[in-house]
């Protein structure tokens, strides 16, 4: 589906959404401005009467049930996450970057190889750690920010955190991160398959730039460890045979990647929801005893990330359907997570839900590994917003991009009117 908005005309893209309407009652148009905005109607009535749908748009299986998804996920031996098992993997955007060795790519045994050695930066009790350190990351933003007035969120909070976090996490010097905030930014739309042929140029570029400088850093930590994740993977490296040289390199640029966009929108579509639901934002700051309730809630009811895939490794019967080998099979993780089979009153937001069957992590083997860190951040984003100001207020509409797997926001635009006792301490 890669280029796929470049590669189909509007008419083609019409007479196949005409014929997929005809054929099953619904339509899966990924490419409409509408959709981006608000998918969750049209995954309701994906759910309701096609749940496995054949997409003309991409000739791949699209499936809208927390249970198929779910068991597609967890069913690594037969549904891949290497794009090369696809009939044609040429489509796969990101594998022109030429990062095969990524975890996000691999399967068994390799998966299980790279993905424990990263996994010991990544457990709960490592990441726990950093939460002091996230507290004043955050404190500090919020002080660089207006104390009253309109603010973007997004530019002043949900956009710098995780590119702050994870930079410090790899060691790397606060002069470079607005540089390291552009290759990540410019490298992340390949995720996409509406990117343009001069974003996927971009993304070459950038990544090409990035590798460069990530080979200045690691030559650094051979020669002078430190306490941070580049030193922890180089000495994997050395051990032997664990790690490779071209893996290290790889696993660096996705740790940012992965740790970027998904942690913002995270942010910004949670407090998004929470401001278009003020009784569920006065009652998180009423009983803050629900924080960690509260943020599984938004994880499923806007999920960062909207849209995962696999490719079927032999035939598969599904459904009363054959998913073919090779064929790819698109999971609409936005619309599992509000499958009324799943969670009684989807459509309703509701802090003290606490369910944690969302997918917005994933689920197997893939399940994400930065969840701990997304979740952390997350808590102290949304805690230090409701110590901060008395009140947050949306100063208008935003608009979201015109992405498919990553949902997120342009701008975030809040008005904010300072605690009394935040305004005391400035």
């Amino acid at each position: 589906m890669s280029l796929l908005r470049n590669a189909i005309q509007p008419l083609v893209v019409r007479g196949l959404m005409l014929k997929e309407r005809l054929q099953t009652g619904v339509v899966w148009n990924p490419l409409d401005g509408g959709y981006h905005q608000n998918p969750y109607e049209t995954y309701e009535k994906l759910r309701e009467r096609d749940p496995m749908h054949a997409s003309s748009l991409t000739g791949a299986w699209v499936f809208s049930r927390h249970e198929d998804c779910d068991a597609i996920l967890r069913d690594h031996r037969r549904f891949s996450n290497d794009a090369r098992n696809a009939d044609d993997p040429a489509n796969d955007v990101a594998g022109n970057l030429d990062d095969t060795h990524s975890m996000l790519m691999l399967d068994p045994p390799d998966h299980t190889r790279l993905r424990s050695l990263v996994s010991l930066a990544f457990t709960p009790k490592a990441l726990e750690a950093w939460r002091p350190r996230i507290e004043a990351i955050v404190a500090q933003l919020l002080d660089e920010a207006a104390s009253t007035g309109r603010v973007d969120m997004l530019e002043a909070l949900a956009v710098p955190l995780p590119t702050m976090v994870i930079a410090e996490m790899l060691g790397i010097p606060t002069n470079d991160l607005p540089q390291f905030k552009l290759w990540s930014d410019h490298v992340s739309r390949t995720l996409e398959p509406t990117i343009t042929p001069d974003e996927l140029k971009l993304a070459q570029q950038s990544n090409k730039e990035l590798a460069a400088y990530f080979e200045g850093i690691i030559e650094q930590r051979r020669a002078e460890p430190r306490d941070d994740l580049v030193s922890q993977l180089i000495a994997a490296e050395e051990a032997g045979d664990q790690l490779t040289h071209e893996e290290l390199q790889v696993t660096l640029r996705l740790i940012l990647i992965a740790g970027n966009e998904t942690t913002t929108n995270l942010i910004g579509n949670g407090l998004l929801a929470l401001l278009r639901h003020p009784e569920e934002l006065a009652r998180l700051r009423r009983e803050p005893e629900l924080m960690e309730s509260a943020i599984e809630e938004l994880l499923r009811y806007d999920s960062p990330v909207q849209t995962d895939g696999r490719t079927a490794l032999e035939d598969i019967e599904w459904g009363g359907n054959v998913i073919k080998q090779g064929q790819q099979v698109f999971l609409l993780l936005g619309a599992a997570n509000r499958d009324p089979e799943e969670f009684p009153e989807p459509n309703r937001l509701d802090i003290s839900r606490g369910s944690k069957r969302h997918m917005s992590f994933g689920r197997g083997i893939h399940h994400c590994l930065g969840a701990p860190l997304a979740r952390i951040e997350a808590q102290v984003a949304f805690g230090k917003l409701l110590e901060r100001y008395e009140s947050l207020e949306l100063a208008g509409e935003p608009r979201f991009k015109d992405h498919i797997v990553l949902r997120g926001m342009r701008e975030l635009p809040v008005e904010v009117t300072p605690a009394r006792v935040a305004m005391s301490t400035r």
